[in-house]
């Protein structure tokens, strides 16, 4: 995959925090060696997050995101910081830009509480060194730190290299890698109804043939419609069968029972979220009541279609499981309840869009408020009664 078309989701996500005139804007220049931000010596200049995709050598493609000053004043002030707050959902490595002139104030120590109670790697970038000689920092609980001066272009190398060491702490994570081998055959079955888009792919399956050829597997792409005839022209039975979870009815009738077989959403699920509870979560399907909420929230937006998953199959589905009329609310994109309290169950998509770090966020956020969240492909499978046969790919169940 070309570097510069990495998905947003697949990038390192790296965000600047810290109080108005920190330096923010004037690192994340240095840093990108680009005019990405506006630098002003007014306070309050960077208002919306800025997001930059770049390749960093040597980190590879990242998302390099500037925000709002934590000390931000009046209404709108409040909506930035509330903005800037949002943003730690979805990142990877945080840079808390320290005003050396002035040290850690209380905005500080309360946006390094909230990195830290996320559990966020962190570097703290101590800036305007330049007008502090011999400076030297009074919190000396710090273990990545690096003095800068984004005025003289001083301290942007060691930054660099402090944000490779943190990278190099996070555990790489893959889709297949420990279920498939070289050369074995996966089929992934790709409906091409007029909910697909136009002339491509969706991303989870272009990761998951990427990864299938990073692997030296073979990947064969056929529609549900097709499979039969594939799977009665192969010499060798396939290692594996993916499917789009909205035909897993279908496909699951098809696949004899010797070939395993399981979901692009499902492996999203494994990939960024976490399966196990999810699904333990789907399980509350069998005690859903007339009225009872079911919160349906999708990582993207997209135009909906008149058939469409979310909104329409997939409410179908549930209704005609639990015999029940429940209430159902859909959220997309950025959307996600901070109360999540009203729900009884939460269904999420795979979160192809999201970071893994967001949609950490969201599940942590669901269980810190005891509410069971499940995703598409294991409710679907659950609806269908083939859930166990969709895990036993997996070495953990």
């Amino acid at each position: 995959m070309d570097l510069n078309q990495t998905p947003f989701a697949n990038r390192t996500h790296i965000a600047f925090f810290g109080i108005r005139n920190a330096g923010k804007s004037s690192i994340m220049n240095a840093l990108t060696n680009q005019n990405i931000a506006v630098v002003s010596p007014i306070k309050g200049t960077t208002t919306d997050p800025v997001h930059k995709a770049m390749e960093l050598l040597p980190l590879g493609p990242v998302n390099i995101i500037d925000t709002a000053g934590l000390d931000d004043i009046g209404e709108l002030g409040k909506l930035r910081i509330e903005k800037t707050k949002q943003i730690l959902n979805k990142t990877d490595i945080a840079i808390l830009v320290i005003d050396a002139t002035l040290d850690f104030t209380d905005f500080d120590r309360d946006i390094l509480k909230l990195i830290t109670d996320k559990n966020i790697p962190y570097i703290v970038a101590y800036n305007k060194v330049d007008l502090v000689p011999d400076f030297k920092p009074k919190n000396e609980n710090i273990k990545q730190y690096v003095y800068i001066s984004a005025k003289e272009k001083t301290g942007i190398e060691e930054l660099k290299s402090k944000l490779v060491q943190v990278a190099k702490t996070k555990q790489e994570k893959f889709i297949l890698k420990d279920i498939v081998n070289p050369k074995d055959t996966v089929i992934l079955v790709i409906p091409i109804d007029k909910a697909a888009p136009k002339g491509r792919l969706i991303l989870p399956q272009q990761q998951v043939i990427r990864e299938l050829l990073d692997i030296g597997a073979t990947a064969i792409m056929t529609q549900d419609d097709n499979l039969e005839n594939t799977l009665a022209n192969l010499k060798t039975k396939p290692k594996l069968i993916i499917t789009d979870s909205q035909v897993f009815g279908k496909v699951n009738k098809i696949v004899p029972q010797d070939i395993e077989l399981t979901s692009f959403s499902i492996l999203f699920s494994r990939y960024k979220g976490d399966l196990k509870r999810q699904v333990n979560a789907v399980k509350v399907l069998d005690t859903i009541k007339d009225d009872d909420k079911i919160l349906i929230a999708e990582g993207c937006t997209h135009h909906r279609q008149c058939d469409d998953i979310g909104t329409v199959k997939l409410p179908n589905w549930i209704k005609n499981y639990t015999k029940a009329n429940p209430e159902f609310i859909f959220t997309s994109g950025t959307e996600f309840p901070d109360d999540l309290s009203k729900y009884k169950l939460i269904i999420h998509c795979g979160g192809c869009m999201l970071n893994q770090a967001e949609m950490q966020s969201r599940l942590k956020k669901a269980h810190e408020q005891n509410i069971p969240m499940s995703n598409y492909g294991t409710t679907i499978a659950y609806i269908h009664g083939i859930l166990n046969r969709t895990l036993h790919v997996f070495s953990d169940f």
